[in-house]
This record gives structure tokens, C-alpha cells and sequence, in this order.
């Protein structure tokens, strides 16, 4: 068995390596490159890196994408190994054009992450729907193109991809944010509902928010001697935030600087949040995410109901069974012990995305695109709908029971009734059974046995089922919870308890659906914490961010609630203090109640499915 895995693996690298050596040497054929310098407004150059297609008998449309991570390589003799959102695009036929952004690599001027959107510039003043523009009109006028104008983008370059739709160009036709950075508070990668995603942030902060030396080609260099590969003991060994800076960052992190500067939702991250200014958008949008991205799963979800809001009735919307990024690359097929039944990658990046672009771009279309198209996990199959969330959803309570049960019955326990568990953050719950450094996108996914054994993780488990559960829509816990402490966390996970079969892949699994963790102390305001008064049953109600799922006949439905996430999340001391300033002495043990009865009926809010639409 492991000459053959061996084997495999090596077969698969010598296949990847020969469609990279393939791509290489069609991109290399078919297309010229040159590098400029396009200047902003103020007199800021963008570096840019060009490709043009070396056919020039016709005219092509314009792909853009803007980015903080670089566009190397450089050098108008180095080619990128592929080109576009897919090769699919490069074979098709566009000028693709990628750009640093302000502040970035080679490009001049400062950086600002997550660049706030000034409503009304005054003489001079720039943002990036400024830059986005200035530099579509400086390709319009300078390239042979048939003069539209496509931008995408995934991760950040999905946040540039977003600003470019305020205040368009006109001859931007057609938009595609992917995992776009959205609100770094609420739900992005740097916090979750106000609690700090510790383990992403850290790693990535390291690097990406130092200020560079200088306008060139080279990486700022992050963090590394961590020298250990358990991530759960570097982190809990390093104590309270303040001892990153102070033993491992040296406040060379502009960013990390920020983040512990502003520890409430103030004026610093309500400007970095654009959703309210996309209205009145003109360009053709597709956005795009997946169920599985472990850093913007808000992104898509939150900029898609902001353009559904606005009235914008041309929009698509895409949420495949991915990563974070995925969906460009590989088949999608499976993850882990997943499998979706169907190259669903594949199928996005031929059937929906080249599709959408050669519709809006070069006036080619060969079938209409759904506005909706959700990808249902558990049944494995795509649904096509009006939009999102599900019309046919409604909003069904499942409630926690006494004896650990789970039911669609609300309780008629005493009022009494309720669980507790005790939480030491000096032995935080771990959010992964494996022992990583990095954080990964598998935890997304995981097998949460490692947890439902731990006496600080209360488990409520469903009956079998004897019909299928879906759900197509947001998910929303609600708590009623007491503490002997003056705050807490509440992470609550939805997972898809498979039965036994022998020798099955999933046999026994409880796999993770949507897990979501919650900072008590926002419980009423984001912008005004408040601690909870100890021993005081108290209302904790919270965004669990959408899903689409279907809990097999035969399954059953499980909820877990615990009080940590280590280090995914950081440790909450469950004292109302400043966590990015605590001391070690700040950390207490506390106990935690959670209620289920007729008078505190806790439960999580399911965009239950009656009808099964598609």
C-alpha cells in the first residue's frame, strides 16, 4: 500500500508538473508581455505587467486583476506559468493585466490594508476606485482592445475586485469578487463576531503589515522560528496578545499594531467596510465563495446581500463546496473523505465563470446563467435558484433538550433545566484534532469527535432521522447562558453525525456543517462591550453565517457549545478586561450554564427547506 501511494503521488506531481509545462509554453507562444508604469491622479505610477495576445487581427476585451501580493514575476522576458482567473481564459483570448497596488512591490505611494472609499474627494484625494479607474482609462486609451473591461479577483484582489464597482469606470462591463475581504471585525479573516482569529493573524500580520523598505520585488519576510510544529502549545506557551509584540514582533507589524489599538468595532473598522456604498452599480457582478473557506466565507455572503439590497438585478452569485481559493485550480472533486460526486471546480471555472465573462466582455453566450447557483453539500448536487437565501427557507428553531437531546419540539423541561461545563484557558478546547503550526482550511470539515469526548464541549445530539433536513440559508444561534465570570466565549458547531458502515469512509463521523464563535461581551453592541453579570441568565444571540446542506435520512443532527477554539481563536480570559492588554493574572477558571426550558429555550436558528427547491 505504500509503494503504491508513493506512486500515486508521484504519478499526480509528473501530471501537474507536465499541465504547468503545458500552459508555460502556450502562454509563451500566444502571448507578449510589457511592463509599465500607469500614473495615478496625484502623480503616483502603478507598476503593471501586461499580456497581449500575439495575434492581433482582432480586437480582445481587457482582464484585470489588482493585487497586494505581487505580480511577479517581473521582467518583460518572464512570463507568468498561467494566465487569467483559468487557462481556459488565456485560451480564449484576452489582455490580461495585472497590477501592484498602491503602496505595494513596485508600485509607488503607501500602503493603507483594506483602503477606506472616500464618498466625497476633494481635488487630488485617492482611494482605490480611484486608482481602479485612473487605470482603465489609461488602458482604454493606450491598448488595442474592443474597449471593455472585466476585473477579478480572490481574497484581497476579491476586495479590490469590490471597489472597483463603486464609482466605475464606464467602460468597466463585468466584475467578479471571489472570497472578497469584506469587515475585518464582523466576520472576515482577523476577527469572527469580535472575537480575534489568532492563529490566521498572526502568521499573515507578520509579514503582510510591515512597511517596506523600499519600491521593489522583495517579500517583507514574516515570522518563522516558532520551533515546534504544535501550533496549540507555541501559542498557549506564548501567553496573553501582548507578549507577540513584545517577544516576537517588535512592533515592526503595522497592522498587528491596529488591530490591538482598536479592539472595539470604532470609526477605524466601520470606514474599512464598503458594503453600504455599493448601490447604483453599473457593471455585470458574479460573486463567488466557498462553503469551506476557512478565511472569507463572510465575504461573499455579506457583498452579495448588499448588491441583492440595492436593487442590482443583473447579479450572480456562485458558493461551491471550496476552500479558500480552491475553486480556481484542481477539479474539486473531493476534500479529505468528502466527495461531491462531480469536478466542481471544473465545472465553475468552464460553465460559469468563462461563461459569464464571455457573455458580458465579447457578447458570446451559450446558455443563460442562474442568478443563484448553490452548491448543496450532503446531497451533492447544484441547485439553481432566483436568489439567496432560498425563498422556499424558513426560519425553524432546533432546539437544545434535556439529556443532551436535539428536536424541532421546543422543550418542556422545568425551568431548571439546563447544562454546565467548567472552562480553564489554561487548557483551552483545540479547534483541530491534528497537530499543525498552520492553521489550514480542514478544521472547516473536520471530525469532531477529538471534541464531543471533552468535558468542557457539551454535545446535543438529534434521534436518527427519518427524512432528509435541508437547510439553505443563514443560520443564527440563540443562547440563554450564565457565567460565573464577566465574560466569555460561545462557540456553537452544526455537524452531520454519519451512521455506521462498515469500513465506510465516514462511517460514524461527525462531520463539522458550520461552526461560529461569539465574544460575549458584543452580545448588544459591537461598538459598546458590556460584561455579563455573573450567574445571570443572559440572551446570546449571533450570525453562524450561512449554509446549504442536507442531513441525510438516517444521519443525525449534532450541536456542540464550548467557551474556546485554540489558536484559532484567541483565549478569551472570561474577565471583561481589554483582551488585547491582559496580563496572565487576568485569566480565570469559570463555569458556564446553558439553558433549555420553557422559559430559556435555547436553540439554533435553521433556514429549514419544506419544499425542495433546485
Amino acid at each position: 500500500m505504500k509503494h503504491f501511494l508513493v506512486g500515486l503521488f508521484v504519478c499526480c506531481a509528473t501530471l501537474l508538473f507536465a499541465q504547468q509545462t503545458n500552459d508555460a509554453e502556450y502562454i509563451k507562444n500566444n502571448y507578449s508581455k510589457r511592463e509599465v508604469y500607469i500614473p495615478m491622479r496625484d502623480g503616483t505610477k502603478l507598476f503593471t505587467a501586461i499580456y497581449e495576445p500575439r495575434d492581433r487581427s482582432k480586437s480582445y476585451p481587457i482582464m484585470m486583476i489588482r493585487t497586494p501580493y505581487s505580480v511577479a514575476p517581473y521582467g518583460e522576458d518572464k512570463m507568468r506559468p498561467s494566465i487569467g482567473p483559468s487557462m481556459e481564459f488565456a485560451k480564449d483570448g484576452y489582455i490580461f493585466v495585472y497590477q501592484d497596488v498602491r503602496g505595494k512591490y513596485k508600485s509607488e505611494g503607501d500602503f493603507i490594508a483594506n483602503r477606506p472609499y472616500i464618498p466625497k474627494k476633494k481635488k487630488g484625494q485617492t482611494d482605490e476606485t480611484t486608482d481602479t479607474y485612473d487605470t482603465i482609462d489609461w488602458l482604454i486609451k493606450q491598448l488595442k482592445s474592443n474597449k471593455k473591461v472585466g476585473v477579478w479577483g480572490v481574497s484581497s484582489p476579491g476586495f479590490y475586485a469590490s471597489m472597483s464597482l463603486i464609482d466605475a469606470h464606464p467602460n468597466l462591463t463585468a466584475v467578479s469578487p471571489q472570497a472578497p475581504v469584506t469587515d475585518w471585525f464582523l466576520g472576515d479573516d482577523r476577527h469572527h463576531n469580535g472575537a480575534f482569529m489568532l492563529m490566521g493573524s498572526f502568521s499573515f500580520l507578520s509579514s503582510f503589515g510591515k512597511m517596506r523598505d523600499s519600491v521593489g520585488t522583495t517579500h517583507p519576510g514574516g515570522f518563522y522560528a516558532y520551533n515546534t510544529s504544535d501550533g496549540y502549545d507555541f501559542y498557549l506557551k506564548s501567553g496573553p496578545l501582548k507578549n507577540f509584540n513584545k517577544n516576537y514582533l517588535q512592533g515592526k507589524s503595522i497592522l498587528w499594531n491596529e488591530m490591538m489599538n482598536n479592539p472595539d468595532y470604532n470609526a477605524y473598522w466601520e470606514e474599512r467596510s464598503y458594503t453600504k456604498y455599493l448601490n447604483k452599480i453599473k457593471p455585470e457582478v458574479l460573486v463567488v465563495g466557498g462553503w469551506f473557506d476557512q478565511e472569507d466565507l463572510y465575504g461573499p455572503l455579506k457583498t452579495y446581500e448588499a448588491l441583492a439590497k440595492s436593487g442590482k438585478n443583473k447579479l450572480s452569485f456562485v458558493m461551491g463546496p471550496w476552500y479558500h481559493g480552491s475553486w480556481t485550480r484542481g477539479d474539486g472533486r473531493s476534500l479529505g473523505d468528502l466527495d461531491f460526486a462531480s469536478n466542481t471546480s471544473n465545472y465553475y471555472r468552464e460553465e460559469l465563470e468563462l461563461a459569464f465573462f464571455k457573455k458580458h466582455l465579447k457578447n458570446e453566450e451559450s446558455k443563460p446563467l442562474a442568478p443563484v447557483s448553490i452548491f448543496v453539500t450532503g446531497a451533492n448536487e447544484w441547485n439553481y435558484l432566483s436568489e439567496w437565501p432560498s425563498k422556499e427557507q424558513v426560519e425553524t428553531p432546533l432546539y437544545l433538550q434535556a439529556n443532551g437531546g436535539l428536536s424541532f419540539n421546543k422543550p418542556e423541561a422545568a425551568d431548571t433545566a439546563y447544562a454546565e461545563f467548567t472552562a480553564d484557558p489554561s487548557k483551552p478546547v483545540p479547534y483541530t484534532a491534528e497537530k499543525t503550526l498552520m492553521r489550514g482550511f480542514k478544521y472547516m470539515f473536520e471530525d469532531q469527535v477529538f471534541a464531543s469526548r471533552r468535558p468542557d464541549v457539551l454535545v446535543f445530539e438529534s434521534e436518527v432521522l427519518t427524512e432528509d433536513v435541508k437547510i439553505m440559508g443563514n443560520l443564527q444561534a440563540n443562547l440563554f447562558v450564565s457565567t460565573t465570570g464577566t465574560d466569555a466565549d460561545y462557540i456553537v458547531k452544526l455537524i452531520d453525525v454519519h451512521p455506521y458502515v462498515k469500513d465506510a469512509p465516514l462511517s460514524d463521523a461527525q462531520i463539522l456543517v458550520r461552526g461560529e464563535v461569539m465574544r460575549a461581551k458584543y452580545r448588544n453592541s459591537f461598538s459598546h462591550p458590556e460584561p455579563m453579570q455573573p450567574n445571570q441568565v443572559t440572551q446570546v444571540k449571533f450570525d453562524m453565517q450561512d449554509a446549504a446542506h442536507v442531513f441525510k435520512k438516517g444521519h443525525k443532527i449534532m450541536v456542540q457549545i464550548q467557551s474556546s477554539w485554540f489558536p484559532l481563536v484567541d483565549r478569551n480570559p472570561q474577565k471583561f478586561v481589554n483582551i488585547y492588554e491582559a496580563d496572565e493574572a487576568d485569566f480565570e477558571t469559570h463555569n458556564h450554564r446553558v439553558f433549555f426550558n420553557r422559559q430559556y429555550p435555547s436553540s439554533i436558528l435553521l433556514p429549514l427547506i419544506k419544499n425542495n427547491e433546485k
